[in-house]
C-alpha cells in the first residue's frame, strides 16, 4: 500500500515539475502583460499574452503561410485569453458596453478588423473560437499599415479631446479602438 502511494506522489511530481517547466517555457516566448488606463474615474485593464515576431509573416493569407490568417479567429496575443475590464459603462467602437470583465478577440483583415467583446472571458486557454451567442459588442475598425514595425505584439491606450484610443499594434499594423465614457 505504502509503494502504491509513493509510486502515486511521484507521478504527480513528475507532473508538476512539467507543468511548469511548459509554463515557464511558454512565458519567455509571450510573456504576460497587464497594460491600464486611468482618466476621469475610468479604468481600463488589459491583460494579454505577447508574442514575438520573430521573422514570421504575422498577418495575411493562409496560404502564405501567415501566423494569423486573415477572416480567421485571433485571440489577440498567445496562451490564455485577452481580458479586457472597464470600471465604468462605455461605448466601445461606438457599441454600448457594461462596465465589468470581458473576453476580447479579433478576426483581422487586410484593411478592418472585426474586434469583439464576450462574456466568456474566464477561459483559460483561449486558442478555441468563443460561443459567438454570448458576445457583448462586436465592432469593425480600419486596420492601417505603418512605416514602424513592431516586433512584440503591443496593446497601448492614447487620449485625444474626444476619446481614449486603445491601440493594438504589431509588426507593421496598427489597429486604434475608439473607447468613450457612456
Amino acid at each position: 500500500m505504502k509503494k502504491k502511494i509513493l509510486i502515486g506522489l511521484g507521478i504527480v511530481g513528475i507532473l508538476a515539475v512539467a507543468a511548469f517547466i511548459f509554463v515557464s517555457q511558454g512565458a519567455k516566448k509571450s510573456p504576460r502583460e497587464t497594460t491600464s488606463f486611468k482618466h476621469d474615474g475610468l479604468d481600463i485593464t488589459v491583460a494579454y499574452g505577447r508574442p514575438f515576431k520573430r521573422g514570421r509573416l504575422i498577418f495575411g493569407q493562409e496560404e502564405d503561410k501567415a501566423l494569423q490568417p486573415y477572416g480567421k479567429y485571433w485571440r489577440m496575443g498567445a496562451n490564455a485569453v485577452t481580458a479586457i475590464t472597464f470600471s465604468k459603462n462605455v461605448n466601445f467602437g461606438g457599441k454600448p458596453v457594461n462596465a465589468g470583465s470581458y473576453r476580447m478577440y479579433a478576426i483581422p483583415g487586410a484593411t478592418v478588423w472585426q474586434i469583439g467583446l464576450n462574456s466568456e472571458y474566464d477561459v483559460y486557454f483561449g486558442a478555441t473560437e468563443p460561443d459567438y451567442s454570448k458576445d457583448i459588442a462586436k465592432i469593425e475598425v480600419p486596420a492601417e499599415t505603418t512605416d514602424k514595425e513592431t516586433d512584440q505584439f503591443t496593446i497601448s491606450f492614447q487620449t485625444d479631446s474626444a476619446a481614449v484610443s486603445m491601440n493594438l499594434m504589431w509588426d507593421k499594423v496598427l489597429v486604434k479602438v475608439p473607447i468613450t465614457i457612456q
